[in-house]
C-alpha cells in the first residue's frame, strides 16, 4: 500500500538555504550542503531543493551547485528552478536528480512541458502552481517568485496540464508560504477533488498534527513542508527536525485509519 509521502522542501537564495514568509524576505538559516546531511540521518521521504533566483534572474541552472547536493543526498531528490529546455533536464537528470519541478516555464512555454516529458518520462516531471487569493475570493497562479501574474485560475490549468500529461502537481500557497499557521483547506477542498493527476500540497504546515490533518482528509498524497522542518518554537530557531520512522508510521496510520481514501 502506498503511504502519503512527507516531503521536505529547502529553498536556495544566493546560494545559501533560506526561508520566506508570502514568497518575500528571504531570511539566511543556513547552508544548504549541511541541512541535506543532517535529513540524510532523519531519512526522510522526499527532498525538494528550489532554486528562488533562477527564473527570476532568467538563468540556466547552477548545476554545480546541483551536483553537490545530489552527490550528498541519500533520498529521492526532487530539484526546481531555471529548467526551460529538454536539454537542461536531461543534463539535471545526469547529475543524480530522481525529478524536475516546473514552474514559470510552464506559462512561458507550454509546449516545453511535451518536450520534457517526451525526453524524461512524465513520471518525473512536476508542475509547480503558486497561487494566492484575490480580491473577490478567486484564485490565481503567479511565477516569478509570485511576482508575475498569469491570469489562470488554478482549477481550469489543471485540466490542460492533465490534458498533456504531468507526472505531479504542487499546489503551493503563496498567502500561507512560511505562516505555520496550518494549510488553507479552503481552496485545497476545491482543488484536489478535481485532480487525477499525483498532488502535493505545499504553503503552511503547522505540526505534525496539520499533516496528519490532510492525511485525514486527502488520503495518500504528498505533503510538503519547509519552515515546520527547519524552525523550531514560536521564536523560530534555526533546528533541522523531522519525525523518525516510528512517529511517521503512526502518525500515518493514525489518520488514515480515518479516511477511506
Amino acid at each position: 500500500m502506498l503511504h502519503p509521502r512527507i516531503i521536505v522542501c529547502l529553498l536556495i537564495h544566493k546560494k545559501g538555504l533560506v526561508k520566506t514568509v508570502h514568497f518575500k524576505n528571504p531570511k539566511y538559516v543556513g547552508d544548504p550542503i549541511n541541512a541535506v546531511k543532517i535529513f540524510n540521518e532523519k531519512k526522510i521521504d522526499e527532498l525538494m531543493v528550489i532554486d528562488i533566483d533562477a527564473s527570476v534572474e532568467n538563468r540556466e541552472p547552477d548545476y554545480k551547485m546541483i551536483e553537490n547536493i545530489a552527490v550528498e543526498c541519500r533520498m529521492p531528490l526532487c530539484y526546481g528552478g531555471g529548467i526551460k529546455t529538454k536539454e537542461q533536464a536531461k543534463r539535471v537528470f545526469n547529475l543524480g536528480v530522481e525529478k524536475i519541478s516546473l514552474s514559470s516555464t510552464v506559462f512561458n512555454n507550454i509546449d516545453s512541458i511535451k518536450e520534457i516529458t517526451s525526453e524524461v518520462g512524465k513520471q518525473s516531471v512536476v508542475i509547480v502552481l503558486d497561487i494566492k487569493k484575490k480580491l473577490f475570493g478567486n484564485y490565481e497562479i503567479f511565477i516569478n517568485n509570485g511576482l508575475t501574474k498569469t491570469g489562470m485560475n488554478p482549477i481550469q490549468f489543471i485540466k490542460t496540464l492533465e490534458s498533456i500529461g504531468v507526472g505531479e502537481i504542487v499546489i503551493n500557497s503563496i498567502d500561507y508560504d512560511g505562516s505555520l499557521k496550518g494549510f488553507d483547506f479552503s481552496i485545497l477542498d476545491k482543488i484536489i477533488p478535481t485532480i487525477t493527476t499525483p498532488v502535493t500540497i505545499l504553503g503552511g504546515a503547522s505540526s505534525l498534527e496539520n499533516i496528519g490533518e490532510a492525511i485525514k482528509k486527502y488520503g495518500r498524497i504528498g505533503i510538503a513542508a519547509g519552515s515546520l522542518f527547519v524552525f523550531k518554537g514560536k521564536y523560530k530557531a534555526v533546528l533541522i527536525n523531522y519525525p523518525n520512522p516510528k512517529e511517521k508510521i503512526e502518525l500515518i496510520n493514525q489518520y488514515l485509519t480515518n479516511t477511506s481514501l
